[in-house]
């Protein structure tokens, strides 16, 4: 199969190494730096690469791994170039729109997410069996063709990803309770450390940190443009998990003010039991 990659940083990078390495597929793969080009040949991870946005133009199957923004804009340059039996897809975090976006552009598209990745990105950070053991959402619609869905099921399953299929709206429902609100979360807890007003307390918070604010900071201390498009595009989920969240804050805050510490404990217990079902 001839497959393009529109995107060669880490998602793309490593989809390309994996599938390259199956030694049934040709990969072209397309950056807008030469430099990247060149260096994604160097690694293996695809047989040629070029700026130029038609050179994928004949692949059977296209990944769209741009940043989600970008992802509409890349699939209307192609389409007046392409053959309507081509594939195209993409590795975006937030799916109804794009796909709702996409359909109307483009009827043989199939909407993916493969949920892996490190904080590094680049072709420099693609990794080899990145997605093994990794969820792999895909998310057609009704008028999504059937042929298609199965030949990207394919693919997936090839790199021995866990896949799952769902509706856009299912997709972006989910991710905003495991993904996108830790990552609100998270900045939040950041930002309220900041407010504190003494110095010598905030300097002593400083040293003192360690693994239980490392863990739950992490998300927060990533990509600021990864986390604005989460928002972005995922609003009203987000907004809806945000709510929640504030809700359950609140109650916490009120056993602690009413010193009603059973109430307390018995939530702890439950988050404790509970927390390893998402894990």
């Amino acid at each position: 199969m001839n497959i393009g990659i529109v995107g060669l940083g880490l998602i793309g990078g490593s989809l390309g190494l994996d599938l390259k390495a199956l030694n049934e597929h040709t990969i072209t793969g397309v950056s807008r730096q030469s430099s990247t080009c060149q260096r994604a040949i160097q690694r293996g991870a695809v047989d040629d690469a070029h700026p130029d946005l038609m050179a994928v133009t004949s692949a059977d199957i296209i990944f769209i791994c741009t940043p989600i923004a970008s992802i509409i804009p890349t699939l209307q340059k192609l389409v007046p170039h392409l053959p309507p039996t081509t594939i195209v897809t993409d590795v975006g975090s937030v799916k109804a729109s794009v796909v709702h976006s996409a359909e109307s552009v483009w009827a043989n598209f199939v909407g993916g997410h493969p949920m892996a990745g490190t904080a590094e990105s680049g072709i420099e950070a693609a990794l080899t069996g990145l997605f093994v053991d990794r969820p792999y959402v895909i998310t057609p619609t009704q008028s999504t063709p059937s042929t298609s869905v199965s030949v990207l099921e394919t693919l997936v399953r090839s790199l021995k990803s866990n896949l799952y299929i769902c509706a856009p709206e299912d997709h972006d429902r989910a991710v905003a309770w495991i993904s996108h609100l830790p990552v609100m979360v998270s900045s939040s807890l950041i930002t309220s450390c900041l407010d504190e007003p003494n110095q010598d307390v905030f300097q002593l918070a400083q040293a003192l940190a360690s693994s239980g604010f490392r863990d739950t900071s992490r998300v927060g201390g990533g990509n600021p443009e990864l986390g604005v498009m989460m928002a972005r595009y995922n609003k009203c989920e987000v907004v809806r998990s945000l709510k929640t969240y504030q809700a359950e804050l609140s109650k916490l805050t009120q056993l602690i003010e009413t010193e009603n510490w059973p109430a307390l404990e018995a939530v702890l217990q439950q988050t404790q039991q509970t927390r390893p079902q998402f894990l």
